[in-house]
């Protein structure tokens, strides 16, 4: 929690999220934490629901850890200012993939947005995949992912909420499952996606 790993500079915070170890997923849950108003911010601002504006907030911090961690962020603006920016053009692509949706009368959604269109309250990514795919090819692609992606994949299409997979697998709380589940499904996602480029 936050409370409990204190962070006083943006700095701190970085060479915690770049130098791995035990402290790097503190600071991953300190940094989803830190920032979550946002969510509530983008439902007043951009008329978005909490589901739309959490998925854009998760989008933003995984890829925002994914830049810390390459070294893209070089600290320009502050850490704050930053994830907005990321936050706010996740929340304007939304509004316009929405819009766009509206207006398109005969829209032939594409099997991407289909497969990896994520959300707890609709039927979870997993069975969209075995609804649009070959069975044998998603069961070969979470053994790729790994045993811990591949257990919690399991668990949440089995209809497990987060807090009960953080018991079963021993996660702190259910934010760092969540967090833990988009970084499984974006890997499930790049899987998929290296194989169509091959």
């Amino acid at each position: 929690m936050a409370g409990v790993f204190s962070i006083a500079t943006d700095q701190q915070l970085i060479n915690c999220l770049q130098n791995g170890g035990t402290d790097k997923l503190k600071a991953e849950e300190f940094l989803f934490n830190s920032y979550a108003y946002f969510i509530s911010e983008a439902m007043r601002k951009y008329s978005l629901n909490e589901e739309e504006a959490f998925d854009a907030y998760s989008d933003t911090i995984l890829s925002s850890l994914g830049k810390i961690a390459d070294g893209t962020y070089q600290g320009r603006s502050s850490l704050k200012t930053w994830l907005y920016q990321i936050f706010h053009n996740k929340c304007v692509d939304l509004i316009r993939k929405k819009t766009t949706n509206k207006r398109s009368i005969y829209k032939t959604a594409e099997i991407d947005t289909l497969k990896f269109q994520v959300s707890d309250t609709v039927k979870s990514i997993i069975q969209k995949m075995i609804d649009q795919t070959d069975f044998d090819r998603l069961k070969q692609k979470l053994k790729e992912l790994g045993e811990d992606c591949r257990q919690m994949l399991q668990l949440w299409s089995e209809g497990f909420s987060d807090k009960e997979i953080a018991v079963q697998l021993n996660y702190k709380t259910p934010e760092v499952t969540k967090t833990s589940r988009y970084r499984c499904l974006e890997k499930l996602k790049r899987l998929y996606k290296n194989k169509e480029t091959l």
